[in-house]
Protein backbone atom coordinates (compact mmCIF):
# COMPACT_ATOMS: atom_id res chain seq x y z
CA UNK A 1 0.00 0.00 0.00
CA UNK A 2 1.69 3.38 -1.06
CA UNK A 3 0.35 6.86 1.07
CA UNK A 4 0.18 9.81 -1.10
CA UNK A 5 0.69 13.24 0.57
CA UNK A 6 2.83 14.98 2.94
CA UNK A 7 3.23 12.74 5.50
CA UNK A 8 3.23 9.72 2.99
CA UNK A 9 5.46 9.13 -0.28
CA UNK A 10 5.44 11.05 -2.65
CA UNK A 11 7.08 9.95 -6.68
CA UNK A 12 10.24 12.05 -7.38
CA UNK A 13 9.46 15.46 -6.92
CA UNK A 14 12.55 17.56 -5.84
CA UNK A 15 12.72 20.12 -3.68
CA UNK A 16 12.46 23.89 -5.13
CA UNK A 17 14.84 25.54 -2.74
CA UNK A 18 17.84 23.68 -2.21
CA UNK A 19 20.82 24.92 -3.67
CA UNK A 20 23.38 22.59 -5.70
CA UNK A 21 26.57 23.12 -5.22
CA UNK A 22 29.66 21.10 -6.92
CA UNK A 23 31.63 21.81 -3.91
CA UNK A 24 32.23 18.55 -1.28
CA UNK A 25 31.99 20.36 1.58
CA UNK A 26 29.10 20.73 3.87
CA UNK A 27 27.82 24.73 3.97
CA UNK A 28 24.22 25.50 5.81
CA UNK A 29 21.86 27.32 3.71
CA UNK A 30 22.46 31.62 3.19
CA UNK A 31 19.10 31.98 4.10
CA UNK A 32 18.66 32.93 7.63
CA UNK A 33 14.76 32.63 8.11
CA UNK A 34 14.49 29.82 6.99
CA UNK A 35 16.84 28.35 9.73
CA UNK A 36 14.73 31.03 12.62
CA UNK A 37 11.20 29.08 11.05
CA UNK A 38 9.20 28.70 14.15
CA UNK A 39 5.77 27.89 15.20
CA UNK A 40 3.36 28.63 17.92
CA UNK A 41 2.63 25.70 20.58
CA UNK A 42 -0.79 24.80 20.15
CA UNK A 43 -2.57 21.43 20.74
CA UNK A 44 -3.16 18.91 18.59
CA UNK A 45 -7.29 19.06 18.00
CA UNK A 46 -7.30 15.45 18.43
CA UNK A 47 -6.37 15.47 21.93
CA UNK A 48 -10.33 16.79 22.73
CA UNK A 49 -11.61 14.42 21.42
CA UNK A 50 -9.39 11.46 23.76
CA UNK A 51 -10.18 13.24 26.70
CA UNK A 52 -13.62 12.77 26.15
CA UNK A 53 -13.28 9.11 25.07
CA UNK A 54 -11.22 8.30 28.65
CA UNK A 55 -13.85 10.42 30.13
CA UNK A 56 -16.49 8.20 28.88
CA UNK A 57 -14.29 4.72 29.89
CA UNK A 58 -14.23 6.04 33.31
CA UNK A 59 -18.24 5.77 33.50
CA UNK A 60 -18.79 2.49 34.77
CA UNK A 61 -21.96 0.89 33.93
CA UNK A 62 -23.98 -0.62 37.17
CA UNK A 63 -24.04 -4.00 35.91
CA UNK A 64 -20.94 -4.64 35.22
CA UNK A 65 -20.07 -2.90 38.59
CA UNK A 66 -22.49 -5.42 39.97
CA UNK A 67 -20.89 -8.40 37.70
CA UNK A 68 -17.51 -7.77 38.92
CA UNK A 69 -18.47 -7.10 42.46
CA UNK A 70 -20.26 -10.57 42.57
CA UNK A 71 -17.27 -12.07 40.94
CA UNK A 72 -14.99 -10.95 43.60
CA UNK A 73 -17.48 -12.23 46.49
CA UNK A 74 -17.30 -15.82 45.36
CA UNK A 75 -13.86 -15.34 44.45
CA UNK A 76 -13.62 -15.02 48.51
CA UNK A 77 -15.73 -17.84 49.19
CA UNK A 78 -13.32 -19.79 47.16
CA UNK A 79 -10.52 -19.15 48.91
CA UNK A 80 -12.20 -18.99 52.25
CA UNK A 81 -13.24 -23.08 51.31
CA UNK A 82 -9.89 -23.25 49.97
CA UNK A 83 -8.85 -22.29 53.81
CA UNK A 84 -11.32 -24.83 55.68
CA UNK A 85 -10.28 -27.57 53.02
CA UNK A 86 -7.01 -27.63 53.85
CA UNK A 87 -7.15 -26.87 57.80
CA UNK A 88 -9.52 -30.24 58.04
CA UNK A 89 -6.67 -31.92 56.00
CA UNK A 90 -3.65 -30.69 58.21
CA UNK A 91 -2.37 -29.08 55.00
CA UNK A 92 -2.41 -25.55 55.98
CA UNK A 93 -0.77 -23.40 53.12
CA UNK A 94 0.80 -19.95 53.23
CA UNK A 95 -0.11 -19.28 49.83
CA UNK A 96 -4.12 -19.75 50.91
CA UNK A 97 -3.51 -16.96 53.56
CA UNK A 98 -2.04 -14.84 50.64
CA UNK A 99 -4.40 -15.19 49.04
CA UNK A 100 -7.42 -14.04 51.70
CA UNK A 101 -5.08 -10.71 52.06
CA UNK A 102 -5.75 -10.18 48.11
CA UNK A 103 -9.43 -11.48 48.33
CA UNK A 104 -10.20 -8.96 51.19
CA UNK A 105 -8.57 -5.71 49.54
CA UNK A 106 -10.65 -6.45 46.36
CA UNK A 107 -13.81 -6.79 48.86
CA UNK A 108 -13.92 -3.24 49.84
CA UNK A 109 -15.10 -1.28 46.65
CA UNK A 110 -18.71 -0.21 46.53
CA UNK A 111 -21.33 -2.56 43.95
CA UNK A 112 -23.92 0.60 44.59
CA UNK A 113 -26.40 -2.39 45.14
CA UNK A 114 -27.27 -2.39 49.55
CA UNK A 115 -28.38 -5.94 49.14
CA UNK A 116 -24.62 -6.87 47.50
CA UNK A 117 -22.40 -4.75 49.92
CA UNK A 118 -24.04 -5.92 52.65
CA UNK A 119 -23.29 -9.63 51.61
CA UNK A 120 -20.02 -8.55 50.67
CA UNK A 121 -19.25 -6.96 54.30
CA UNK A 122 -20.03 -10.35 55.56
CA UNK A 123 -17.55 -12.08 53.60
CA UNK A 124 -15.23 -9.34 53.93
CA UNK A 125 -15.47 -10.16 57.65
CA UNK A 126 -14.97 -13.58 57.90
CA UNK A 127 -11.54 -13.07 55.58
CA UNK A 128 -10.80 -10.51 58.44
CA UNK A 129 -11.07 -13.20 60.91
CA UNK A 130 -9.74 -15.66 59.52
CA UNK A 131 -6.61 -13.62 58.56
CA UNK A 132 -6.28 -12.66 62.30
CA UNK A 133 -6.96 -16.52 63.21
CA UNK A 134 -3.87 -16.94 60.92
CA UNK A 135 -1.80 -14.05 62.49
CA UNK A 136 -1.39 -12.18 59.34
CA UNK A 137 -3.94 -9.26 59.31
Amino acid sequence: MRLYGPNGTTPGTPAANIKRTSSRSFSLPDDATSAAETRAAVAPKASANIDALLAMQGIEDPVERRKRSVQRGKGALDVLDALKIGLLSGNFDASTVSRLRDAAANLKTSSGDPGLDAVLSEIELRVEVELAKAGQF
